[in-house]
């Protein structure tokens, strides 16, 4: 059995690697030092036990250090027990239940948006979203809430060129310029919604899933039967955008991530 003094190296371990883990590359022991506000002889023992147990790689020619190989088997292992859909899926269906209509949860796939699960109400409506199926995430709510989080350069990258802005109706962003306004709007409002812009008569609204590092990792959405004729809809989607938040929130801290 370990002692009360391991518990607090073990935090410090942990918060060696949740830095090395937010950065897009190595990084040197005095960043890890002044992140954490740790004692450079400190973070050099912490960060010595985590290269000996296999979590971080030295990379001395650089002088920096990144994560090791046993970080990235306990990442994979993680994916392998589908921990996210396991999570989802019986708040899905108890949202299904609470609001009567099709509840999704859906992820980022480039610059689409890839659903992998979809919870059906008892009276289901016919919808051309499915597990596997992929939408152009600029035209969903789904996708679009997890767009409004991502860095400016993020979003600029998976959306290229003009190309890129896929239409199926007559609505939704026709450029970068139009999607980085719509995102900032929704960002603000705190829910992503669309009418009209995948199917003509049905409307959906959506809220991010986050991570560890606020990054959003999914986003549960609620579709229906709808058609606003103006645009944007008038609609007042306040009631509804609780309802999916309440999901999004409960999923984000079992997972252990933090809201944005």
């Amino acid at each position: 059995m370990g002692h009360s003094t391991d518990v607090p190296a073990l935090r410090r371990g942990l918060a060696v690697l949740r830095v090395l883990g937010g950065r897009a590359g190595p990084v040197s022991a005095a960043t890890v030092a002044r992140e954490l506000g740790l004692p450079r002889s400190t973070t050099y023992h912490l960060l010595a036990e985590l290269e000996s147990a296999g979590f971080v790689t030295h990379l001395p020619h650089e002088r920096r250090y990144g994560l090791g190989i046993a970080a990235f088997e306990l990442g994979s292992a993680y994916l392998r027990h589908d921990p996210l859909e396991r999570v989802a899926g019986p708040l899905l269906r108890r949202l299904v239940d609470e609001v009567g209509h099709n509840a999704h949860l859906g992820v980022l796939h480039g610059n689409e948006s890839l659903y992998l699960i979809k919870e059906r109400p008892a009276r289901p409506e016919t919808l051309v979203t499915d597990v596997g199926v992929r939408l152009p995430a600029h035209l969903t709510a789904s996708g679009r809430a997890m767009l409004a989080y991502l860095p400016a350069a993020h979003v600029r990258a998976l959306f290229p060129s003009a190309a890129a802005f896929v239409r199926r109706t007559d609505r939704g962003p026709r450029g970068l310029a139009g999607l980085r306004s719509t995102l900032g709007a929704e960002r603000r409002q705190g829910w992503a919604t669309e009418d009209g812009h995948v199917t003509e008569g049905f409307a959906s609204v959506a809220y991010p899933v986050f991570d560890h590092g606020h990054r959003p990792l999914a986003s549960i959405s609620v579709t229906l039967r709808h058609r606003c004729e103006s645009t944007p809809c008038a609609a007042d989607w306040s009631g509804l955008a609780a309802r999916v938040r309440r999901v999004a929130d409960e999923v984000t801290e079992r997972i252990g991530g933090r809201r944005g």
